[in-house]
């Protein structure tokens, strides 16, 4: 899309991403002055134009970030509110974290999702393209899904192989079995804390979840380096709100 800004002629995407992000860099784009129409739609066309002037964009929230901040408190029995978000772009998540009973209030750039009195529920998650539920949620949910009582099941249908971490839970107590893109979690009573490997940027989010669950022991990560790609000093913002949790700078 961005290439075909330039491009001499028109350009048609068949069949492209349709998340919230597409539309806001075309939105960036058109601001620069291309020719860009259909964005969050199944066909993107965009006219080729000589040139593209300078421009002001506000970026919109990482929904993604603030699902991760959301299942961390919830998944801790917390009460947390996350601030500067577009609760539109969360719809489907919100409405799983409902099915399993979670307290949650939605404002107008705010989510806040309190721990309910009772138990959360056991639920079933496919993962799809927007709106569905984002794959980019999936495996911080799995880590909270580990001690809901009952069976949940994940069917993952956007991404092969992501369920690496999966291995890394079962290593903290979780009981996970995997047949082929699903994955059959059975709720325990606890997870213990390990040492465990983050094998990409979400799957680092889901140990940290995690460890915060851990009524014993000591998690330790290794290879977090995976979680700076797309979550700014994140042991820092969960420390301050209650989480016992830093950050080891080996040589």
């Amino acid at each position: 899309m961005m290439a075909a800004t330039r491009a001499k002629g028109t350009t048609r995407l068949f069949n492209p991403a349709q998340e919230p992000e597409i539309v806001d860099l075309a939105n960036f784009l058109n601001k620069l002055g291309a020719k860009i129409e259909g964005a969050g739609t199944e066909v993107i066309t965009i006219k080729g134009t000589k040139s593209l002037n300078g421009t002001e964009h506000h970026v919109i929230p990482d929904r993604i970030e603030a699902g991760t901040f959301l299942i961390a408190g919830l998944s801790t029995n917390g009460d947390i509110q996350v601030n500067n978000v577009i609760p539109e772009h969360l719809h489907t998540f919100i409405t799983k974290l409902s099915e399993m009973g979670a307290d949650i209030q939605i404002g107008t750039h705010s989510i806040r999702v309190k721990s309910p009195a009772k138990p959360l529920k056991a639920i079933n998650i496919t993962t799809l393209p927007y709106p569905g539920f984002p794959t980019d949620l999936q495996a911080q949910v799995m880590a909270l899904l580990t001690c809901v009582e009952g069976t949940s099941i994940i069917k993952e249908t956007v991404f092969e192989n992501r369920f690496i971490h999966a291995a890394e839970l079962i290593r903290m107590g979780a009981d996970i079995s995997l047949e082929g893109n699903t994955a059959i979690i059975r709720g325990v009573k606890q997870l213990y804390g390990a040492p465990v490997m983050a094998s990409d940027l979400r799957a680092s989010a889901a140990l940290v979840i995690a460890g915060l669950m851990a009524k014993e022991g000591e998690t330790i990560i290794s290879r977090v380096y995976h979680l700076d790609r797309g979550y700014e000093r994140i042991e820092e913002r969960l420390a301050s709100l209650g989480a016992d949790i830093q950050r080891i700078h080996e040589e």
